[in-house]
């Protein structure tokens, strides 16, 4: 096992090893029992999770479609819930990279609401956030201000109060391109600000409006997009918050590096650890900077340490070996996943999914396809207005409407990155109701 010559002390890593731990041995002890437990690899045990009746054991947390006292038993005409955008295919990898990636946390370990240098901001993630940036190519960091939160949840809500227009007669007018991500319609409507207000699509809001006076425009642009994977561009040319969630070489070939003035990422899709809340913004201009500052400490006063503490250790595995492992681990799995589902909606003239184009991508040095979290399944047929309800009845698949990225309920969103039996459940659902126009097809 190799330990970190790291030095505490007088001593290094290797010296302390070698002694008997103390206070940690419990913890360990009890995260290695837990992590032992198999729960037939269709469902997991947590540390904080249900405790039997007999207050002995821990209890499996079964998948989707997956029941009993050890997650063993399938449950017969289940659904294919795809709805969701929990990026668990992730899991394989961090079970495999468990040494260098667990995390202990002593019970006194930063206890204050700031670090040591008054900030809420941890001086190494910052510093791995720029590296892992520098190794991908997808982001200029150089000259730019970090600021963390609580995912990139709250700092979509963070940026537009930055931007947003203070001293203004009229609140600034909040704009994203049909299909967007519903967030951003709902929080600026839960806000309820008289700084800003949602006006919908970009294009719709293009022809009622001929002003050229874009001062008071924010504009979303979501690249890749969610719900179907386009690179996008600003429509308006104002204030502009690019969310770069999925902008990693896993999902989309990375052609060139970001270099906008206002950038957001998130662990959540970067590595899967969507439970630890924590994203972050690259922001060019300082006043922007401050306001960031200011919203994180007036809604939160500051971001958990503990999630500060883990996204750094998480980060230090991402970047190994120049991020390679992470990657084209994540990548192999996304290929798979489309060309086992392009395999059977090719065989359908009724069901169609968004079209991709081969980009060069500078950090696997190769041209490819772009491997999207989602696939923007669209119902052909003219009769079938209501494509979520056609897929339910019809092929037992439960997706995210398409009316809830403002687009019609003709298209229906399915999430790729679940786990293995979620995307295996997915694809025979798939190739059962597409066999009803084709008999002869086979899953790939």
């Amino acid at each position: 096992m190799y330990v970190s010559e790291v030095r505490f002390g007088s001593k290094t890593g290797s010296e302390i090893s070698r002694q008997t731990l103390t206070w940690s041995a419990k913890a360990a002890l009890e995260a290695e029992a837990v992590a032992a437990i198999s729960c037939s690899g269709h469902g997991r045990v947590f540390l904080d999770g249900s405790i039997s009746k007999d207050g002995e054991l821990p209890v499996c947390e079964c998948y989707a479609c997956y029941g009993g006292l050890n997650c063993s038993e399938f449950i017969p005409g289940c659904a294919a819930n795809v709805d969701s955008g929990d990026p668990i295919f992730f899991e394989p990898f961090w079970m495999q990279h468990a040494i260098n990636s667990a995390v202990m946390i002593s019970g006194w370990n930063r206890m204050s609401y700031r670090y040591a240098d008054d900030s809420f901001i941890s001086v190494e993630l910052e510093k791995y956030v720029r590296k892992l940036h520098s190794i991908v190519g997808n982001a200029i960091t150089e000259g730019r201000y970090i600021v963390f939160g609580v995912g990139s949840s709250q700092l979509l809500s963070a940026a537009v109060y930055a931007l947003s227009s203070k001293n203004s007669s009229s609140p600034s007018n909040v704009l994203a391109s049909i299909p967007f991500y519903p967030v951003y319609k709902g929080q600026t409507v839960l806000f309820n600000s008289q700084n800003f207000q949602f006006k919908g699509d970009t294009k719709s809001w293009q022809m009622n409006n001929n002003s050229t006076n874009n001062n008071d425009v924010i504009e979303f642009i979501t690249s890749p997009n969610n719900p179907d994977g386009e690179l996008k561009k600003s429509v308006i040319g104002a204030k502009a918050i690019y969310d770069h969630a999925y902008f990693w070489p896993h999902f989309t070939p990375i052609n060139t590096p970001s270099n906008h003035d206002l950038m957001l990422f998130t662990l959540s899709k970067l590595t899967g650890h969507a439970g630890t809340r924590l994203g972050w913004a690259i922001i060019k201009d300082k006043d922007v900077y401050d306001q960031f500052l200011n919203y994180i400490m007036m809604a939160d006063m500051g971001i958990s340490k503990d999630s500060q503490v883990r996204g750094l250790k998480i980060l230090k595995v991402a970047i190994e070996g120049d991020g390679k492992p992470l990657f084209k681990f994540a990548y192999d799995k996304m290929k798979d996943r489309w060309e086992r589902l392009t395999f059977v909606f090719n065989k359908s003239t009724r069901f169609s999914i968004q079209q991709r184009h081969p980009l060069y991508c500078n950090f696997f040095n190769e041209t490819r396809l772009p491997t999207p979290a989602y696939a923007w399944v669209k119902c052909e047929r003219e009769e079938d207005n209501d494509c979520g309800a056609v897929l339910e009845t019809t092929g037992n698949i439960i997706g995210r409407l398409g009316s809830q990225f403002s687009a019609t309920d003709r298209y229906v969103r399915f999430s790729l990155i679940g786990s293995q039996d979620e995307f295996d459940l997915l694809l025979q659902r798939l190739t059962e109701l597409v066999s009803l126009e084709n008999p002869s097809i086979e899953t790939m």
